[in-house]
């Protein structure tokens, strides 16, 4: 029933999330390689997820509507944007708040029960990357989109109309050249200036001090400030659209549930352009200016952006690169003029650096078709794919005239991760995301041309799929990794394990909200990662009675849970709980709970639990 055409595996692209877990060498190299736990539990939390979704399965209806978010999202590679044809992004240069530069649609898709009309979630699509939590940030986070999430659910779970185990999903569109840091990109040297507009450099010729800042810079919480506004700034006109009147709010209608997935090598696919010329792409190669990085999270050394065939980083480089794999002539005109630093498409040692078979799948639902992108296609790529997505619809699929207009949306990094789509015309800028553009400049003509190709399956009638294409390789069992797995955990002598280390004052005062912090003897929490659970928790003494109810887990934004190794040798460790209190909080007595497991060695973990001393907040 659920299989490689009709599920896609997706996320909100936050770059505060676990890493280690991807299928290619590149990736895994900052990582330390890859981690079989990390993965494995991305892995079961998706089948948990599809296995409840089947189990409360049931007549629906669906809504689909959208709106505008300012404030969420800027450029970040304008330079290369304003490439793009003049009379092309005239189209979309409506005011100016919204210019075009980026997309300020977002658009929302409600899933409600037949049975009573509650409302059981929603689906977001909006471009913002998840880096809002800045480079220095240690914490796992959902960033800006998680944050956005969270507070749509806890704001449904007090309505009537919704569900119990309401769940709201926002996640990614045309997102490869947005930011959430909407102040801009400015030169953390001391200097006070703006980055270079062309390379984001700053005084000193590289990219190091180029740093991107979010609406609250100046509050030194790593970005945190920043990344919640940025949340909030999506949720709450999402919210205002869930809320809204049916008049805002169209009905997805039709019986076809349809979706198509097929696996292509990219590392030389032929097709045609409009103007009937024959055009193909490339085996993966990055170039130098991907080494650059971006204002969200800038490169090391002297690369910079915007630097096409003639790269002015240091010629060590370019011996550099040829030691680890010469790209040959072909494959250096294929990609021109990307300067080629990596030759990833064709390094296959210890296996493949990054993915040369890439997905290929759209989802229909009715009138609405998901593109479903393993890459990060810029703002116009984006635009470009949905619109001819949108044109073949109307004019094959939904044809007929009961057919409603295509509502055709792009959803992505997915699947695979195949970095960036550029148009051609930012490809040839050469900044980051043209850099990291995988397969040569006609990459967005040919994820165009394949998904077009295969749009007929999307067809009421259509009871066939394509073929299922060359799989790609499958390295979990094969993967390197250099990640010290956890030997044993220790604690001090005459201590124990959640033991409090600096407890909490007995009162604290409402007014202003105060910041409660606990410190415990700790043990390693790779001994288990409490999926579906919590490492600490805030509880309130229930009046009048002696039970307590717990009313934050570390799934809250207040509720900050921090791990520090204190002795390699002895294994001894601590962990810090802090609970931002927010302004709604309520008198009463409360107290921290962390829940924590140890490790001897031989491998036998065992549970435990610290307690705080009791607290009051007052007003």
């Amino acid at each position: 029933m659920y299989g490689q055409q009709n599920v896609a595996v997706t996320g909100t692209h936050s770059h505060s999330g676990p890493g280690a877990w991807l299928n290619y060498l590149l990736p895994q190299i900052t990582s330390k390689g890859f981690s079989k736990q990390s993965y494995q539990a991305i892995v079961d939390g998706a089948v948990l997820s599809i296995q409840r979704a089947h189990a409360t399965l049931q007549p629906g209806y669906l809504n689909v509507g959208s709106t505008k978010v300012f404030g969420a999202n800027i450029n970040r590679s304008l330079y290369a944007y304003l490439a793009n044809p003049e009379e092309e992004r005239a189209r979309h240069n409506s005011s100016t708040e919204e210019d075009g530069s980026v997309e300020k649609d977002l658009t929302l898709l409600k899933f409600s029960r037949a049975s009573d009309g509650k409302n059981i979630g929603v689906l977001t699509w909006f471009p913002t990357h998840g880096t809002s939590m800045l480079g220095n940030n240690t914490l796992i986070s959902g960033d800006n989109k998680g944050v956005a999430a969270d507070l749509f659910e806890k704001s449904v779970a007090r309505e009537e109309n919704a569900a119990e185990g309401f769940v709201a999903g926002f996640s990614q569109a045309n997102v490869g050249d947005t930011t959430p840091n909407v102040l801009g990109a400015w030169c953390e040297d001391g200097s006070g200036q703006q980055c270079s507009f062309e390379n984001s450099t700053c005084s000193d010729g590289r990219s190091q001090h180029c740093h991107a800042r979010g609406p609250f810079f100046l509050t030194k919480d790593n970005g945190a400030s920043s990344c919640y506004e940025v949340g909030k700034r999506q949720f709450q006109p999402a919210k205002e659209l869930y809320d809204a009147t049916d008049s805002k709010l169209i009905a997805v209608s039709g019986s076809s549930v349809k979706s198509f997935h097929t696996f292509q090598d990219m590392s030389n696919f032929s097709f045609p352009l409009a103007n009937g010329s024959y055009v193909h792409t490339c085996p993966a190669a990055l170039g130098y200016s991907f080494a650059a990085g971006t204002s969200d999270g800038p490169g090391a050394f002297d690369f910079t952006q915007n630097d096409p065939n003639a790269p002015n980083a240091s010629p060590v480089w370019r011996v550099v690169s040829g030691l680890i794999k010469a790209p040959s002539k072909q494959q250096q005109r294929c990609h021109f003029p990307k300067p080629i630093l990596l030759d990833v498409g064709e390094i296959n040692t210890p296996y493949l650096w990054t993915p040369n078979v890439v997905d290929v799948q759209v989802l229909r639902v009715g009138q609405l078709l998901i593109i479903v992108s393993p890459g990060e296609a810029t703002t116009m790529s984006g635009r470009r794919w949905r619109e001819a997505i949108h044109d073949s619809a109307a004019s094959t699929i939904l044809s007929d005239s009961s057919s409603p207009d295509p509502i055709v949306v792009i959803g992505g990094p997915a699947n695979s991760y195949t970095h960036y789509i550029a148009t051609p015309e930012e490809y040839g800028i050469q900044r980051y995301e043209g850099a990291s553009t995988l397969y040569g400049p006609y990459t967005l003509n040919a994820y165009i041309n394949l998904t077009l190709s295969n749009l007929h399956y999307l067809s009421t009638t259509s009871t066939s799929q394509p073929s299922p294409g060359p799989l790609p390789p499958n390295n979990v069992n094969t993967s390197l990794s250099f990640i010290t797995g956890v030997v044993y955990d220790g604690h001090p002598i005459f201590a124990s394990y959640g033991d409090i280390k600096t407890d909490v004052s007995p009162s604290y005062s409402l007014s202003p909200s105060p910041t409660i912090t606990a410190t415990f003897i700790g043990a390693n929490p790779r001994n288990n990662l409490h999926l579906e659970s919590t490492y600490a928790a805030i509880e309130l003494a229930l009046p009048g009675t002696d039970q307590w109810e717990r009313v934050r887990d570390d799934s809250d934004w207040g509720l900050i849970f921090e791990w520090k190794k204190i002795n390699e040798l002895l294994g001894t460790s601590e962990v810090t709980i802090t609970w931002e209190v927010e302004d709604w909080a309520q008198e009463g007595r409360y107290r921290v709970r962390y829940f924590g497991d140890s490790k001897v060695v031989g491998g036998t973990i065992t549970p435990f639990e610290g307690l705080s001393g009791e607290f009051k907040l007052m007003r």
